[in-house]
């Protein structure tokens, strides 16, 4: 079973998602909060696997609950529900470790298809609406002014230190695939795959394929609107 915490100031909302979820196999709702002070001290007492998280609540929200979420040792998953597909603040929550973001108006069978990815150690960056998300604010958010190496220059040495292979598998992890997709896309072993992320990741200093879909996109890996 995968153990699920809902996060949401909208209590109608979150007996929404409770009876719904609680339909699907593999599932078990294991708490709910009102807004991320809540949501931290409740997860610092019970344990959860992925955590459906609001991101405009009161007091704290989404972004910085989800930010202190994921520095704690064996935090859960976060998954981001946002009411607008192209929301700022779900941007900001995926830098900050969320591992992808759903549309409150998601059908039930993908809102439990996205747990258990997230569960599975994937990140929820297929839809399209994610992809908008992330071409909108990458091309609305200006580069660092040049004062020694800026971060976009330093994310472009890294991208360096790649093979070639790495760099194909970054740009479809980029594009949305999932590690199944990519080693039927490439002819490879999906543990070869898994293994081409893991030093993907390690190279670039980076958290998770979220991370990865971000840095891609901003260092222009991959073009906006080209998947």
């Amino acid at each position: 079973m995968v153990r699920v915490v809902l996060v949401d100031d909208q209590e109608m909302i979150r007996m929404g998602l409770r009876m719904v979820l609680e339909s699907q196999p593999g599932i078990e709702i294991v708490g709910e909060a009102d807004d991320g002070d809540t949501a931290l001290d409740l997860l610092a007492r019970t344990a959860a696997d992925v955590v459906l998280m609001d991101v405009r609540m009161p007091r704290m929200n989404g972004v910085e609950a989800t930010r202190r979420l994921r520095e704690r040792e064996g935090a859960p998953s976060v998954l981001i529900l946002t009411t607008f597909d192209l929301d700022e603040y779900a941007y900001d929550a995926l830098q900050a470790g969320a591992s992808g973001f759903l549309l409150k108006d998601t059908p039930v069978d993908e809102v439990a298809a996205a747990i258990h990815h997230v569960h599975a150690g994937d990140a929820v960056v297929a839809p399209s609406t994610t992809r908008r998300l992330l071409d909108h604010f990458t091309r609305a958010r200006p580069a660092a002014p040049e004062s020694g190496a800026t971060p976009r220059h330093e994310a472009d040495v890294r991208l360096d230190e790649l093979t070639p292979r790495e760099h194909e598998v970054l740009q479809l992890v980029a594009g949305g695939l999932s590690n199944a997709e990519i080693a039927a896309e490439l002819v490879l072993a999906e543990g070869t795959v898994k293994v081409h992320v893991g030093r993907i990741l390690t190279k670039l200093g980076l958290r998770d394929r979220v991370q990865a879909v971000v840095l891609a996109y901003e260092t222009g890996l991959v073009a906006a609107g080209e998947h």
